[in-house]
């Protein structure tokens, strides 16, 4: 998986461009998991970057990442939890981290105060409609409505300067993404006493995905500035 959001490289490059990012400006990634979209930003502008994250195998694909695009020295990996973070910056990302800061509204306030004047680049669920039993049962209440997402940044103190939402490309590709490593292992892996299990796995998140959430869960994508 190039990152673990359903985001095509053309409009990670929007949001980026959107987050007006300077070689002078500093950046942390809260939840950065491999800091793929972190990288990129510093690749494009040269400036100085945190990744905070408390998964450690994810931490330490990020370090390799950067050490191979030469980039080590622009860039630190914390492993810590995203809520744990008391620094501050120019700019931060937080996407797909909102359950790690005790929901949206929460993110939304904790990152005001990581950045007292400045951008933000959030990812968060949502729902573009009225979501359907099925999705409800497997989401809960976790997310909001598109318009109730940005009326709460609007009430943390933030306003909207871009916002974009996932396609069902971006998300077909995310999905099949998710499961293409064991997909290719059950291929060339057939008679593995594992294989059953592993089958078994991919037929029921593939099912979920197809009649839960597939067309009704959304993905927004907000540069928020203050």
């Amino acid at each position: 998986m190039r990152w673990n959001t359903p985001l095509a490289e053309d409009h990670a490059d929007l949001l980026l461009e959107r987050l007006a990012l300077t070689a002078d400006t500093s950046l942390v990634d809260l939840g950065c998991g491999w800091g793929e979209l972190m990288l990129r930003a510093v690749a494009k502008t040269y400036n100085r970057a945190v990744g905070v994250d408390s998964d450690p195998a994810a931490l330490d694909r990020a370090r390799r990442a950067a050490r191979e695009r030469g980039l080590a020295d622009r860039v630190e990996f914390v492993e810590e939890k995203a809520e744990s973070f008391r620094g501050t910056a120019d700019r931060a990302i937080c996407i797909g981290a909102a359950h790690t800061l005790g929901g949206t509204r929460n993110m939304l306030t904790a990152l005001a105060d990581v950045v007292p004047s400045g951008r933000v680049l959030i990812g968060d669920g949502c729902w573009p409609a009225p979501p359907t039993p099925g999705a409800l049962d497997l989401f809960g209440n976790e997310f909001l409505s598109l318009p109730d997402l940005v009326t709460t940044a609007n009430a943390t103190g933030w306003r909207v300067l871009h916002l974009s939402t996932a396609s069902q490309l971006e998300w077909d590709d995310f999905e099949s993404r998710h499961r293409a490593g064991q997909q290719e292992w059950l291929m060339a892996n057939q008679d593995d006493p594992r294989a059953g299990e592993v089958r078994e796995w991919i037929d029921s998140r593939e099912r979920v995905y197809l009649t839960a959430y597939r067309g009704v869960l959304g993905f927004a994508y907000l540069v928020l500035g203050r």
